[in-house]
């Protein structure tokens, strides 16, 4: 579960970079939610990570 958080933040910011360097502003703020799901499960991945 743990490593799948990893990997769901990995493809969001893969997409975010190809998104964002590869269509600019057509695709918007879609494009800039990518990258907050990402930092959020990653920080959620921290957090749950540091109470072991």
């Amino acid at each position: 579960m743990k490593n799948l958080i990893w990997v769901i933040a990995i493809i969001l910011l893969i997409g975010w970079a190809v998104g964002f360097f590869g269509f600019g502003q057509a695709v918007g703020s879609f494009i800039h939610i990518l990258l907050v799901l990402a930092i959020i499960a990653i920080i959620y991945r921290l957090i749950t990570s540091s109470k072991k």
